[in-house]
């Protein structure tokens, strides 16, 4: 039921892929050497410049070029915040030092990078973050405390929103930064959740420094640089389609650099088993668990196959179209709609893949019982569904803004947070 593009110049550029996997794909490489060769190549992130390692294909090619990686089962380039929204906000707003310095170590996934955006006091409301980072000569010293950081344990840096000035209202008093992990005063600790998993973790951040040189953009101008990796992440919900593109985080603690890729991908499917080695949450995937569990003659479970794939395909579109908004730097509002659409595929999922398996669901390892326990982390993380429909609202339909009460208030006047006085 996957759907793709068959141009005939879409078709050039599969047998282009193709040609070129048959030259280079060797799964018994390691990945890390693995993904130099597919990085350099061109075809790894083929919608980037290619002055940094893209084709500059648009973003319909670039899904038809990562369709061709899936179907040759092969693994596809890192994952992470790094490639997709670090490197994205880097080629709009780094400078040179800072996009030699991060783009090639991030392309490769030398490293993984996390996300300290969200506080206690600070996360529908982004603006009103409290963590501090003030200036000492040529570094920044921050205090504070983040949440919801995914895989912080794992990562080497983190994209780190923080105060910079209180003396302005709340949006013009932000500075966005590069922080290393590693050093005295970040406390990292883990959130157990509901399905036994410690993904998500808290920061403290105590007298931890960082230098100049890992500032982006002015020290105040951060606002605008956070909302370009927000966008990214918005619009790298969209995914690519209905097919199944197999890859694994950067990073050395994860652990997979050395290995194989074939040790790698057959980890991957032996997880994945239960829907013919794909991951649940796509149509094909649903569709191979009702023939798995010879449910496919079942009226009722057909017509609700039927409407997800509906419902995937046309999300694919529209996130394509937020991709290429995403990518020419504006923000129309697409993105906003595929991460609500996303919102409603993962719980149709949940309620398929329970009534698909029936009981036997307890009794087939925890793909289908993470799809259940994780389907409301989706209606959250990225930016809830509320301010979702905010951006919708204001953005394509063209209504007027909620009113901002504090917009021109400085940020130390607010009751926000813990900050009283």
């Amino acid at each position: 039921m996957a759907t793709s593009s068959t141009t005939p110049d879409n078709d050039e550029l599969r047998a282009a892929v193709r040609q070129w996997l048959d030259a280079n794909w060797d799964p018994q490489r390691t990945v890390r050497a693995w993904w130099r060769i597919l990085v350099d190549s061109g075809w790894g992130f083929p919608s980037w410049p290619s002055a940094w390692f893209g084709q500059d294909l648009s973003s319909e090619e670039a899904t038809v070029v990562h369709e061709e990686l899936a179907r040759a089962n092969v693994l596809g380039p890192p994952e992470g915040a790094g490639p997709s929204m670090a490197i994205p906000m880097l080629l709009r707003f780094g400078n040179d030092a800072q996009k030699q310095r991060w783009i090639p170590t991030l392309a490769y996934g030398e490293e993984y990078w996390a996300q300290f955006f969200s506080e206690p006091g600070a996360g529908s409301d982004l603006a009103a973050v409290q963590a501090r980072a003030v200036p000492d000569g040529d570094e920044w010293v921050v205090n504070g405390q983040k949440v919801w950081n995914s895989c912080t344990l794992f990562a080497d840096r983190a994209l780190l929103v923080a105060r910079t000035d209180v003396d302005v209202p709340k949006h013009k008093g932000i500075g966005f930064f590069i922080l290393d992990i590693d050093q005295p005063g970040v406390d990292i600790r883990p959130i157990k959740q509901m399905n036994g998993l410690e993904e998500f973790n808290e920061a403290f951040l105590t007298d931890a420094r960082l230098p100049d040189a890992q500032r982006i953009g002015e020290p105040n101008a951060g606002w605008a640089v956070a909302m370009t990796v927000l966008q990214h992440e918005r619009a790298n919900f969209a995914g690519g389609g209905t097919f199944t593109l197999r890859t694994v985080e950067g990073g050395e603690r994860f652990g997979y650099l050395d290995r194989t890729c074939a040790d790698v991908l057959a980890e991957d499917r032996a997880y994945a088993n239960i829907a013919n080695g794909l991951p649940i949450g796509t149509p094909d995937a649903m569709i191979a668990l009702a023939r798995r569990f010879d449910r496919t003659d079942d009226p009722n479970i057909r017509q609700r196959l039927a409407k997800l794939h509906s419902l995937y395909e046309a999300l694919r579109l529209t996130g394509l179209r937020g991709q290429a908004s995403a990518k020419a730097g504006r923000e129309g509002g697409e993105s906003s709609v595929v991460y609500l659409g996303g919102v409603l595929v993962a719980r149709m999922c949940r309620d398929l893949v329970a009534d698909i398996a029936g009981p036997a669901a307890m009794l087939h390892g925890t793909d289908i019982a993470d799809t259940i326990t994780i389907a409301p982390a989706h209606g959250i993380q990225g930016g809830s569904e509320q301010i979702q429909r905010n951006v919708i609202g204001e953005r394509l339909l063209g209504l007027p803004r909620e009113p901002q009460v504090d917009r021109d208030v400085p940020f130390r006047d607010l009751r926000v947070g813990t900050q009283r006085d």
